[in-house]
């Protein structure tokens, strides 16, 4: 993928005055947008306190309003840019989300000092997990594989 570093840093730009302007209007200071053949598809800004929803960071905000506006589960051709470095979850969506590149200003050491836990989260992850503080279980009482044999019976799944 060929690389423009000044139409990056305008896209950079934008999401770092979205989070900026989203802390003026009481909100999170974190702001993404996607990409796809250098146009803006759609933007997100931190809404879990507007929302109270844990999950309503900038980044997923974004990919949520991208695959509307493309009527997609995939975002595969898109970059998204977003004002810091991506939070695990985020991290994840954008690679469930199937983007082609992430761009990011500050990053988790940043997002620390302002009191933000996504270094504390990328620490957890090197952990093993008997080690976490939120005990992760598995209880094998249950069939756990019964929705995947369910999955690979059904003749019109949709892939993804």
């Amino acid at each position: 993928m060929l690389v423009n570093t000044d139409i990056e840093a305008e896209w950079l730009a934008e999401a770092v005055r979205l989070a900026t302007d989203n802390v003026a209007n009481g909100g999170g200071p974190f702001g993404a947008l996607v990409v796809k053949d250098g146009e803006r598809v759609a933007t997100g800004i931190n809404r879990v306190t507007a929302n109270l929803d844990p999950t309503a960071h900038a980044e997923v905000v974004a990919i949520r309003a991208a695959c509307q506006a493309l009527g997609t589960f995939s975002l595969e051709g898109c970059v998204l840019v977003s004002s810091c470095e991506p939070c695990p979850m985020c991290l994840s969506s954008a690679l469930w989300a199937r983007v082609d590149r992430v761009v990011f200003a500050g990053d988790r050491h940043d997002a620390a000092k302002a009191g933000f836990d996504d270094l504390a989260f990328y620490e957890l992850f090197d952990q093993p997990r008997e080690s976490w503080t939120m005990p992760v279980t598995r209880l094998s009482t249950v069939d756990g594989t019964a929705p995947f044999t369910a999955w690979l019976d059904h003749p019109a799944r949709v892939e993804y």
